[in-house]
């Protein structure tokens, strides 16, 4: 059961919904909180609550390697849309990989045809767009992993979803498990049993 802990608002089937996901700020939640990966498909259908979808974007960053191609590639296959950007690398060995503003801009820019405005992040530099938006006459709804999420980005929304209160759905955890783990008596590879 998703746990909504705070709602103002009303869903309704015929509401028009746009997703825009912080893909950065998911992952490292995930990863630094659970050790695990999100499962951004049930993130994008417990944002929608069975209304109806608009866009759903997700905003990704590539690296050098491009290892993360097959990752854009599974999004893209349960119908999310990515918008990529380069990983940039400044002299010296700083990284940023920032897309608040242009989370920012499509949601105001796509906010006229949408009822509802979906904002998985729990980045406090949202609040100013969640503020616009609502004083725009939209519904906008908070989705992230309540320990990292800003307290008061969730006071700013119409609704907030804790991604952490139902870790079963959301998260996907690695299967793959520790040498030492493995390794049966007397090291012959045989897997333990719990």
């Amino acid at each position: 059961m998703t746990t909504i802990y705070k709602t103002n608002t009303v869903k309704h089937p015929d509401q028009r919904v746009g997703v825009f996901i912080d893909v950065q700020n998911l992952y490292y939640s995930a990863k630094n909180l659970h050790g695990a990966k999100v499962n951004f498909g049930n993130v994008v259908a417990a944002a929608l609550a069975g209304r109806k979808l608009i866009r759903a974007i997700a905003y990704v960053v590539r690296t050098e390697t491009r290892e993360e191609q097959p990752f854009f590639e599974a999004l893209q296959n349960s119908g999310i849309e990515t918008k990529e950007r380069d990983l940039q690398i400044f002299l010296g060995g700083a990284k940023k990989a920032d897309w608040d503003v242009g989370i920012a801009v499509d949601a105001i820019r796509l906010s006229p045809t949408l009822d509802a405005v979906v904002v998985v992040s729990g980045d406090g530099d949202f609040i100013p767009v969640v503020q616009y938006l609502r004083n725009q006459g939209r519904q906008v709804e908070v989705v992230a992993f309540r320990e990292t999420a800003s307290s008061a980005l969730i006071d700013e929304a119409d609704a907030f979803t804790d991604l952490s209160a139902d870790k079963e759905k959301f998260l996907i955890h690695d299967r793959k498990r520790a040498p030492e783990e493995v390794a049966g008596k007397g090291g012959r590879g045989r897997r333990r049993t719990k």
